[in-house]
């Protein structure tokens, strides 16, 4: 009988997305990060900060040296042309940017994004050379009439370009009725979910859906991080408000050290 294959060994990401928040002060949150960060011996996961775009340049210069990178919260699909307001993928990889998360339920919600329009920009997140955060996740309509997993497959079919690697892609499942609510599923719930994505991934992309990171975000803090964190085919985390303060980050990120 043939030995049966391990599944690779994934190192995590913690991915801090401050929306839209930040002014050029709260540089000093992630100076105040890269020293939190420089007194541990060791630190187990990647760490990702994506503020507003207006932030990326200041910021790449003021984690130089630290372990941190700088990340996106939104992008065009289109390199460029006369779409007012909107910035393409090359422009944020210009500015700095490593990463750029692309999907999150308050770009469904707000601004009517399909999958189809997910997808569009997470391929164009690999044309400009930068990594893809695809969030995924249901509502609570959705949760409460038991089509979580029916949802979290769809969105992934949808969303996830067919060309993705575990060097250009990381999933995020987020759900929503847990962001910024104080809700947070039990360790039992995303242990299911983060299951089936990888379950799809692998079905999917094979040996590199294997080594996808998925990351799961929803009222993620401090207190709940190290369980959380603990969940199989848990790879890290996607974190909102508990990332805009240097501390209360570093407490998340913590669950790593």
């Amino acid at each position: 009988m043939a030995a049966t294959k391990k599944a690779p060994r994934v190192k995590a990401l913690v991915a801090g997305n401050w929306k839209m928040n930040g002014l050029k002060a709260s540089k000093k949150e992630v100076s105040g990060l890269a020293r939190l960060l420089a007194k541990a011996k060791r630190v187990r996961c990647d760490v990702l900060v994506c503020p507003p775009a207006t932030l990326i340049p200041s910021l790449k210069e003021e984690a130089k040296g630290a372990k941190i990178a700088i990340g996106a919260q939104d992008c065009h699909a289109k390199v460029s042309g006369a779409h007012t307001g909107d910035i393409s993928a090359e422009m944020l990889k210009d500015a700095g940017a490593a990463y750029v998360i692309v999907g999150h339920s308050e770009r469904r919600a707000d601004h009517g994004e399909t999958d189809e329009m997910v997808r569009a920009k997470a391929e164009a997140a690999h044309r400009a050379g930068l990594v893809a955060i695809v969030c995924v996740g249901e509502t609570e309509a959705q949760r409460d009439a038991k089509e979580t997993l029916k949802v979290i497959r769809g969105q992934l079919k949808g969303s996830v370009p067919a060309d993705a690697t575990a060097k250009t892609t990381v999933v995020a499942y987020e759900p929503v009725w847990a962001i910024g609510t104080g809700r947070t599923p039990t360790a039992q719930d995303v242990a299911k979910v983060h299951a089936a994505i990888r379950d799809a991934l692998v079905k999917r992309f094979g040996d590199e859906g294997a080594a996808m990171r998925i990351l799961y975000g929803g009222s993620v803090k401090p207190s709940n991080a190290a369980e959380l964190m603990g969940v199989e085919n848990v790879n890290g985390a996607l974190v909102g408000g508990a990332s805009l303060k240097a501390e209360d980050f570093f407490g998340i990120i913590s669950a790593y050290i």
